[in-house]
Order: C-alpha cells, then structure tokens, then sequence
C-alpha cells in the first residue's frame, strides 16, 4: 500500500462492534462464571483472566469455519456448552442461553459513544459484526442508549458468513458502495477494529486500510481472542497504518485534522 492518506480522505468507517465499541472479553467472562466458578484457581480456565475466554474463542472459531449460517446467538450457547463438558462441570441450561443474549447486553466501552457521536459528524457509520441480528438490535438501543447513528448494519446472519472470511467484506464492499454511495475501490472506505485475525488478517487480504484500536492489544499479556500481534506482523498478514490506544483517541485524531483543513481552505 501507498503510504496512507489523511483521515480526512474518507467518507466512511466500517467497524467491527464486539471487541472495538462494545467490551466483548469482559462481559463474556461474566457469562463464563457459572463454568469458572466451579473450577480450582489452579485450573487452566482459571490461569490468567483471559483464559476462559481465549478457550471459547477456540471453540468458537471452529464453529464459524464448520457452521457458518448458525446464528450467533446459537453459536455462543452451543460454545458454551462445548467449554462446559470440556471441563467436566455440571451447567444450567438457562446458563447456556444467556450466554447467547451476551452481545446485546455487555456494555460499551467508556469512550465508545461520544467517539461515535464525534465521527458520525464526519463519516458514514456502518457495523460489520459477527453478530445476529437481534443482538445488534438491542446493543444500539440498550448498550449504546440509542445515542449513535449508524448508516448501515451488516452482520453475519445477514451475511450467512462469519468473519474473517472474505465474504463477509466482499459483501460489505459491494452494499456500501449500492446503498451508500461509498466506493472502496475508490479508497472511500476505512475500516475500525480491534481483532486482529477477523478483521485486520482480512482487511490486507482485500486491501482494506484499516485502524487497529488496541485497547492494550500491543501488550502480548493482553492479545486476548483478537490474535497474537507479533507473530501477525512478523509474518506479514497485518498491515493496518494506524494505531490508537482507544476509539476516544482516534476520535480526537479525526477532529483535530478536519479541523486543520477548515483552517487551510478558509
């Protein structure tokens, strides 16, 4: 890729929700309790905070490459349950079904909705989720208190793929561009995240320009679910050109250069 253009080039954001705007590895370790719980401290599970869930993902991923049109929220009781018998714990079913309700439930994180509000000024907002639909639904009117706009909401029940497939960003490409006016081939488009092997693998595989949002994810203690970042970038499948700690800080990044080039045409 050329070196990357200002921020104030662009006519759209695409975002991955779970994991960037919405705290997904905290609220899904609650979800986790009823397994964890019954578990030694000296356990795996119990090893580090992001074990539980880093085991999940693993149960998770291979769900979305074998299972691709199950929604999510099935997705995430069967995960549930597989993690469960895995351990040997006894669960509640009504356990496993909350954990699929997780999404539209788990909270944002503290900068998430007046960043949004800030770039939602500036850009088209569009969600690319993994998510059900419901889900969403009830993360923008509960979660984010219906305080944010987005333009588009694509998510992998509409899709009938989960990300990292290519798919899921081809349909992307293509719906933005039909019903929004925003041209990727025409460098419009700049996708937001924080996962590294859903969205930022992906991304360079499509030439996608992207900001990774690293909520401690420079940290190899804090990889967490959303892939190692040295073993990525030393075998050279990221390639995002921007890095901010939060959503807030990138916000402030977006504000500050749209504010130079007011300055510069008036």
């Amino acid at each position: 890729m050329s070196p990357p253009p200002p921020l104030t080039t662009f006519k759209a954001l695409s975002f991955d929700c779970y994991g960037t705007l919405i705290d997904w590895e905290t609220g899904l370790t609650t979800d986790l309790t009823p397994i964890t719980s019954q578990l030694p401290p000296s356990h795996p599970l119990n090893a580090t905070p992001l074990s539980a869930v880093q085991r999940f993902d693993h149960h998770q991923t291979h769900l979305w490459k074998t299972q691709p049109t199950l929604p999510y929220n099935l997705t995430l009781s069967e995960c549930f349950r597989l993690l469960a018998r895995e351990v040997n714990v006894p669960f509640d079913e009504s356990d496993a079904l909350n954990a699929g309700s997780g999404p539209g439930r788990w909270s944002p994180f503290p900068d998430t909705i007046q960043a949004l509000q800030i770039l939602a000024k500036h850009y088209k907002l569009i969600v690319l989720s993994n998510v059900n639909d419901d889900n969403i639904a009830s993360t923008i009117s509960n979660s984010l208190k219906g305080k944010v706009r987005f333009d588009a909401v694509y998510t992998a029940q509409k899709i009938g793929s989960y990300k990292p497939s290519l798919h899921n960003f081809e349909y992307l490409f293509k719906h933005a561009r039909e019903e929004l006016g925003v041209d990727k081939a025409k460098g419009e488009l700049l996708h937001v995240a924080r996962s590294l092997t859903a969205d930022h693998v992906p991304a360079k595989e499509v030439g996608l320009r992207s900001v990774f949002i690293a909520r401690g994810g420079t940290d190899p203690k804090n990889y967490g679910t959303g892939g190692n970042l040295e073993e990525l970038s030393r075998e050279g499948k990221v390639a995002f050109e921007w890095t901010f700690e939060t959503l807030g800080d990138f916000a402030e990044e977006v504000e500050r250069q749209f504010a130079e080039l007011e300055k510069e045409q008036n």
